[in-house]
């Protein structure tokens, strides 16, 4: 079970998106990872941050391309009947070009076998705006820092695109530190407890979302979304 947010004094904290002072803006929770990437009913206490409601606003229709497109790719189909999550399903039925845009990333190629298979091909930067805003938010609430700068890489691929060696890198680096956290960072109090840790992830919701964030040098945010997308943030 993620531990209760603690509700803090961000009087001196910018925001982790637009890096404005947290006290000049209106501002709102938001759930990090995204709440759409989860199953109903939400685990108790996911991890919220305070930001800009205009900013956290700005963010919707690419959770909502993310989200569906994922819940797609599961399915293997865009059509709306199919989904899992009625909420896809009615958003699919709501608005036809979103459908549109998410068949438009169905390929159906034929393998060296000449059986037909299908390739999905997202509008990856609407994936990875998603991503990166996730990752900001997971900074933030382990370590207290706003991730302002741009970061150095933003990537997502499907687990099963990964040979071995690639899977054992991704999942290890999450288990060991080279130099730990800040003392009083929630995320030292989980280096030193064990605090909601699985071999140095993050458990979220079990096999829906996963995440760690650690510092050897640079600062680096993965997550494993529905055991089928694992993504990586990296900031200098």
């Amino acid at each position: 079970m993620i531990s209760k947010y603690e509700w803090h004094d961000y009087a001196g904290y910018l925001h982790i998106h637009c890096g404005l002072p947290i006290i000049d803006c209106h501002t709102n929770r938001d759930h990090v990872p995204t709440k759409g990437l989860l199953e109903r009913p939400l685990p108790p206490h996911v991890p919220q941050v305070e930001v800009c409601k205009e900013c956290n606003t700005g963010f919707s229709l690419d959770e909502e391309y993310f989200v569906s497109f994922l819940s797609c790719v599961e399915a293997g189909s865009t059509d709306p009947s199919v989904q899992r999550n009625p909420k896809i399903e009615r958003a699919l039925t709501r608005t036809p070009s979103l459908a549109a845009r998410l068949q438009a990333a169905k390929q159906i190629t034929v393998n060296e076998y000449g059986r037909q298979q299908i390739i999905w091909l997202p509008e990856i930067e609407r994936i990875h705006r998603v991503i990166l805003k996730n990752a900001r938010g997971h900074a933030f609430y382990e370590y207290g820092e706003p991730m302002l700068d741009d970061p150095v890489s933003v990537s997502a691929v499907p687990l099963i695109s990964m040979n071995q060696n690639q899977r054992n890198d991704f999942e290890e680096v999450g288990g060991s530190y080279a130099g730990w956290p800040e003392v009083g960072s929630r995320m030292m109090t989980r280096v030193m407890t064990g605090q909601d840790l699985d071999d140095g992830w993050v458990n979220v919701q079990d096999d829906i979302y996963r995440y760690v964030v650690f510092q050897q040098g640079i600062l680096t945010v993965r997550s494993v979304i529905h055991n089928y997308l694992a993504t990586e943030v990296v900031w200098e």
